[in-house]
């Protein structure tokens, strides 16, 4: 079947809130080397989306300005020397952007197959998640069996996968998050103990929790919770940032325990990682964690799928927080 001419896609004419995005039509986008272009069935709906439509999150000049990181649909047409994919492959995959629309461009080196058994919806709610956590959990902060992990947000999309993969490589799982519904969430995916951080204070529970503290950090808050993440760190610990949604500037925080308890500071953005780097992680990915996503034991976990038509409405659901895993846009 001959490929349309034109797509819709969500248009996004001015910064603002979610109200400024629109529905609008434009050509296909042309592949360069490399590539594969997907009918995209699903979207994944993700916080560097809202960053992004607000103007604080820009694209990487060679990317689409489109919003979408995440996508998962049918091969329809390949790059010359693609020899990973073919047309009518069903693959998702962490595209530089462009996931909005119904016709999305994915680096091959970007894109897997389906896990065994799943449907387009449950396959876009993976690679956006499972490629942050892979990359900034187990590659960069080292996390192995028998260790101890703190993960805020325990039950954003970050979360909820973070907690699996770590329970699954062998780790003692901790986690943060905003309600005893949450909290009871995180526990149910393997957390040994969740902090419900609106009553508790983490770094007090930790401390009773553990004999020296946890021995790495997954933060997407930032400066907000600085002082505390290092004080819940053991000696020679890592502390992972991914994001500030409590800022981005500590000005009074205290680093002693930095050079006193050896601790490393880490942190990183995927969208403007090369293609090789992005690579790496799908390949660690297929190896690593696709059989434990074949086989049942890890899991997205999906709070709701909206119509690509009510993007607005998916928008607004993820600035409450009040979603427990994924939100998805189904397009077909």
């Amino acid at each position: 079947m001959p490929l349309p001419s034109e797509m819709r896609f969500v248009d996004l004419p001015t910064f603002g809130g979610p109200e400024v995005m629109t529905i609008g039509r434009k050509p296909l986008p042309a592949l360069k080397p490399g590539e594969i272009l997907v009918r995209v069935e699903a979207a994944g709906v993700n916080r560097p989306d809202v960053a992004q439509r607000q103007g604080t999150y820009p694209p990487p000049k060679d990317a689409s300005p489109i919003l979408g990181l995440e996508v998962a649909g049918e091969v329809v047409d390949v790059a010359p020397g693609v020899t990973e994919f073919a047309i009518g492959n069903k693959v998702c995959g962490l595209a530089n952007g462009g996931g909005y629309a119904e016709y999305c461009v994915l680096p091959a080196g970007q894109a897997l197959r389906f896990p065994n058994g799943y449907d387009a919806v449950r396959a876009a709610a993976v690679p956006e998640t499972f490629f942050t956590v892979w990359a900034n959990l187990f590659q960069m902060a080292g996390l192995t069996e028998g260790e101890s992990v703190l993960i805020h947000g325990g039950s954003s999309g970050i979360g909820t996968t973070a907690i699996q993969l770590a329970r699954a490589f062998g780790a003692t799982v901790y986690a943060t998050a905003g309600s005893q519904e949450k909290c009871e969430a995180c526990e149910k995916l393997g957390a040994k103990r969740a902090i419900n951080y609106k009553q508790e204070d983490f770094a007090e529970v930790i401390k009773a929790e553990t004999e020296h503290g946890v021995d790495i950090i997954l933060d997407m808050i930032g400066a907000a919770y600085l002082d505390k993440n290092l004080a819940s760190l053991a000696r020679d610990g890592c502390l992972s940032i991914i994001a500030f949604l409590g800022g981005a500037v500590a000005e009074k925080a205290n680093l002693t325990p930095i050079m006193v308890k050896r601790l490393t500071v880490t942190g990183s953005t995927m969208r403007p990682r090369t293609a090789e780097e992005k690579r790496a992680i799908r390949d660690d990915l297929l190896s690593q964690v696709w059989p434990l996503l074949d086989g049942g034991k890890v899991a997205p976990v999906i709070h709701k799928v909206f119509a690509f038509d009510d993007v607005v409405e998916a928008h607004r659901l993820l600035e409450t927080s009040d979603h427990i895993g994924k939100i998805m846009l189904k397009l077909a």
